[in-house]
């Protein structure tokens, strides 16, 4: 597995509520008219498992930003399995528009004052702000945080939900934060966590059937064909290559090892 280990963190109720997702949704189409899955015709992207192998090596050094200060470095992992699952939401909560140098340090901030659901709601909006500046939109963040957990609190007895249908409904929770929580708090793959970097590489890689304008419609038109054994590996895995080599602006094409097979190479 290429996320690193949540030893420690139990593993998640196999009777959840299940997730509405492309990749099931399909599944009965086949059935009703006599055809089974495999028989139907499935598309692909051309060079996919090539493109993939070649980023693989590429990410072989695990150097980039994520790897050193992602939200999997962020919690405590010598805290009680709650307080980790707390805190991995508070982390992906405070990394949205933010670089994980950025959450990372803020993080590192807020556990030297204890990190837990009641310390947070002890805690004054002023003093919670001071702490998480200077990540993105921090004022935002400081009034979904105390909401946030105060419906932890209050609702799932100061532990996160179960259910990526639950997290969404939490304030200043996403889609990806959903999905990346389930993956790292409840070691749970559900879907696929979508956030810049992969929606806009794998729309340069033309690993969409078309173009696709926001990371939600992305994430559905990847779980459509990508393989669910590797749903945990590829944000990890294109993340880092987004931050090293396929940046957003003047992408390192010339150092890429996809130069030859990417649709959207400057050769």
């Amino acid at each position: 597995s290429q996320v690193p280990s949540t030893a420690g963190i139990p593993r998640r109720s196999r009777r959840r509520k299940s997730v509405a997702i492309a990749y099931e949704s399909g599944q009965g189409d086949g059935a009703e008219q006599g055809t089974s899955e495999s028989q139907r015709p499935h598309w692909e992207p051309r060079d996919w498992q090539q493109q993939l192998e070649r980023i693989r090596e590429m990410r072989r050094n695990r150097d980039a930003p994520v790897d050193e200060m992602g939200v999997e470095k962020c919690y405590d992992s010598s805290a009680p399995p709650q307080v980790m699952r707390y805190q991995v939401l508070l982390s992906l909560m405070l990394s949205s528009q933010t670089k994980d140098q950025v959450t990372s340090a803020a993080m590192l901030r807020l556990r030297q004052h204890g990190l837990t659901v009641d310390s947070i709601l002890q805690m004054d909006d002023a003093t919670l702000g001071q702490i998480i500046y200077p990540v993105g939109f921090w004022r935002n963040k400081v009034k979904y945080i105390k909401q946030t957990t105060a419906i932890l609190k209050q609702k799932y007895g100061g532990d996160i939900p179960r259910t990526v249908e639950e997290l969404v409904q939490l304030p200043g929770v996403g889609p990806k934060m959903a999905y990346l929580a389930m993956n790292i708090a409840w070691d749970s793959v559900s879907g696929i966590a979508v956030d810049t970097h992969v929606h806009r590489i794998t729309n340069r890689l033309k690993w969409v059937k078309k173009e696709t304008r926001y990371p939600e419609e992305t994430r559905v038109a990847l779980e459509d064909w990508l393989p669910r054994d590797l749903w945990r590996e590829i944000n990890w895995l294109l993340v880092g290559f987004g931050q090293q080599t396929c940046l957003p602006v003047n992408p390192r094409c010339n150092e890429c090892l996809n130069q030859d097979i990417c649709p959207a190479a400057k050769r």
